[in-house]
């Protein structure tokens, strides 16, 4: 037979046994077909793995070979050390220094709170210390290191060098600060650097420079650290570093070190800066030193000051809350944010004005008896001279500065042909100074009268000139308001036979990496269109003010020849009230102006000095202006002298 068959005996129910047939052949063919199945999914299987396999060691081999590589190396930017500010004689106002930080990356470590609990056991943690991390942690991604103290002692790092290993997520790193050597002085200038913020972000991304900021956590927040913050930055480094499994450097693969910012040489002289905010004590106010013949700024006061070393750490609340809430506004950039009636430093723009249209000559007089009166009305304007100054010529008008002349003058001329004249002088907008935050002032006309109040809340009396605004405007007060930049553009481009130039702070950039020296050239932007003989007589009753007029008490027994304005402005109105400054609020007194610039025959400096509630100019700004000169021209008062100022007694009559 082919097969054997197979007997098997088993009880059912009954109890009596019952055969059953097998056929162990097929059995065993059934068990191969079985086998043969599960071979084939094992090889199946085998083969997809092998796929895989193949796949992902030799397809995907690169791929999977750079992320290998990125989780071994770690790429780490390196911060460029930020440029270096100096001034025109190359004295250091802003440079930066390296110093230890104690850092904690919130998200390697599980209770942020309790392990500066800890860490103040070792290191000196101060309540203002949390408040900043907590405000930069508020601020800040979380994978972030974020120092919670700086500038720590060698022996602050060592104690935490050793007890290192108790502080996952916790960790000693240099960095560097921005330094200001002279505090206070000059800060409106210069500026400081501060945190960065989404704000900045959007800027860096306008500059399509966000590589350049990566691992920067600070940048240039107001004056010339802002306005020059691409230059002064520098090129970002790169650093690749092998990593251990915990995130720890191994060892350094390769660098490419940073290149630093350029330095900044400043046009302003430092020691003049001294001494003129040394002389302005303890009041508010502002002065603006160009030489007219290029621009440069050399002196650029606002007072009161702040110190920017008070922003490079971050600024606690205590201090930021005082500068900010102060009425004396130190955060202020008044020479180029305030505004401010000018006065009668604006007549000899007037006079000009008039000479140039014909309105006037020099010669031709008016009679002064101390008031002016528009036909028909009741009110008068009064002059500041009870009883007028007689008959006033123009020469007389300036140096005795005389209101009636200038009443009378307003009348006769049209606001419009104003307007477009004193434009040429730069007022009403702009000078284009190298810092940012510049106003463009008031320079009033009737379109501009219509445009700012062309709201629905006024009325169309509201919106027409009238010959009453004429009239105050002629003497510098009304509408008009100027800052103290746009004084002294004008006055230097008097001194400069009627040729301007924008002002400026920076006088020449260096590039650290290949010393090359790149002077910030210079041309005159602006000439005013008038006669040489017009543009003397004014320059002559300019130079005639110090000599015998409103500042003679100021500029006594000078040993060089000067030419200026007084000016005092009004904060508000009198309403025919005799003012006496000593029965007014100190913030409600005038405002004392003084425009000024010297030798008179080759001019080198050029000021416009402001003295809020000062009272009269040839009292408060005058003899600011003196010491100033005295300095840049002859070298005296060393900075910092207690040197009573000369010119501070009784003021001449006028301004």
């Amino acid at each position: 037979m082919a097969g054997r068959l197979l007997f098997t005996r088993r009880r059912d129910s009954s109890g009596f046994g019952t055969a059953e047939l097998r056929n162990p052949e097929r059995d065993l063919h059934h068990f191969r077909r079985r086998l043969s199945l599960v071979a084939a999914l094992v090889f199946i299987a085998f083969c997809g793995l092998f796929a895989r396999f193949f796949y992902l060691q030799v397809v995907q081999h690169a791929h999977f070979e750079t992320l290998a590589e990125t989780n071994r190396i770690a790429i780490v930017p390196i911060v460029p050390n930020r440029g270096v500010i100096t001034d025109r004689n190359g004295i250091v106002l802003a440079q930066s220094y390296s110093a230890y930080t104690l850092e904690i990356t919130p998200s390697r470590v599980a209770n942020v709170d309790a392990t500066i609990d800890k860490l103040s056991e070792i290191v000196d943690v101060e309540p203002r210390d949390r408040k900043r991390f907590k405000k930069l942690s508020e601020e800040s991604k979380n994978f972030e290191s974020l120092p919670i103290r700086t500038k720590l002692t060698d022996e602050e790092v060592a104690r935490f060098a050793v007890n290192r290993y108790r502080f996952p997520g916790v960790d000693i790193k240099a960095r560097l600060f921005r330094q200001y050597p002279f505090g206070e002085i000059a800060s409106h200038v210069i500026g400081y650097i501060g945190r960065i913020n989404d704000k900045d972000n959007e800027r860096i991304a306008a500059w399509d420079d966000t590589a350049n900021y990566k691992g920067s956590d600070y940048i240039g927040k107001v004056g010339v650290e802002l306005s020059y913050e691409r230059e002064l930055h520098g090129t970002t480094g790169v650093e690749d570093v092998e990593v251990d499994a915990g995130g720890r450097a191994v060892r350094t693969l390769k660098r490419m070190p940073p290149i630093a910012g350029n330095n900044l040489q400043l046009s302003l002289d430092i020691r003049l800066q001294q001494v003129a905010e040394t002389a302005f004590g303890d009041r508010r106010g502002a002065l603006v030193a160009i030489d007219p013949t290029s621009g440069d700024v050399l002196a650029f006061v606002s007072k009161p000051g702040f110190d920017p070393n008070l922003f490079v750490d971050g600024i606690d609340p205590a201090n930021w809350q005082e500068l900010n809430d102060s009425p004396d506004k130190p955060l202020l950039n008044r020479p180029l944010r305030g505004a401010y009636p000018p006065g009668s430093t604006i007549k000899p723009y007037l006079a000009l004005a008039a000479l140039t249209s014909g309105k006037r000559t020099p010669n031709q007089t008016i009679y002064d008896p101390g008031f002016f009166q528009i036909p028909g009305q009741a009110h008068k304007f009064r002059d500041d001279k009870p009883g007028g100054h007689g008959t006033v010529d123009m020469y007389k008008s300036i140096v005795q500065s005389c209101d009636t002349y200038y009443y009378m003058l307003a009348n006769d001329t049209d606001i419009d042909d104003t307007a477009r004249f004193l434009s040429k002088l730069g007022f009403g907008q702009k000078t284009g100074i190298d810092i940012e935050g510049e106003l463009t002032g008031v320079l009033p006309s009737r379109e501009w009268k219509r445009q700012r109040f062309a709201g629905k809340n006024y009325r169309d009396e509201h919106r027409k000139w009238y010959l009453g605004d004429s009239i105050s405007a002629g003497i510098g007060q009304g509408y008009n308001a100027f800052t103290p930049i746009q004084l002294a553009h004008a006055i230097a481009m008097i001194a400069n036979d009627g040729v301007g130039y924008t002002p400026h702070l920076v006088k020449s950039i260096t590039n650290v990496k290949t010393g090359e020296v790149r002077e910030i050239a210079r041309e005159p932007t602006s000439r005013l269109n008038v006669r040489p003989a017009d543009l003397a007589v004014i320059q002559h009753a300019l130079a005639g003010v110090p000599k015998e007029g409103t500042s003679a008490a100021a500029f006594k027994d000078a040993k060089y020849a000067s030419a200026g304005k007084t000016g005092t402005a009004q904060v508000f109105s009198l309403k025919g009230e005799k003012y006496s400054e000593h029965h007014i609020d100190e913030r409600m007194r005038d405002h004392a102006w003084y425009e000024a610039y010297a030798p008179v025959d080759h001019p080198k400096i050029a000021v416009a000095v402001l003295i809020e509630n000062g009272g009269f100019g040839a009292q408060a700004a005058a003899p600011i202006a003196r010491k100033v000169f005295d300095y840049w021209l002859l070298g005296q008062a060393e900075p910092g002298a207690a040197k009573d100022l000369p010119g501070s007694g009784d003021p001449d009559e006028g301004d």
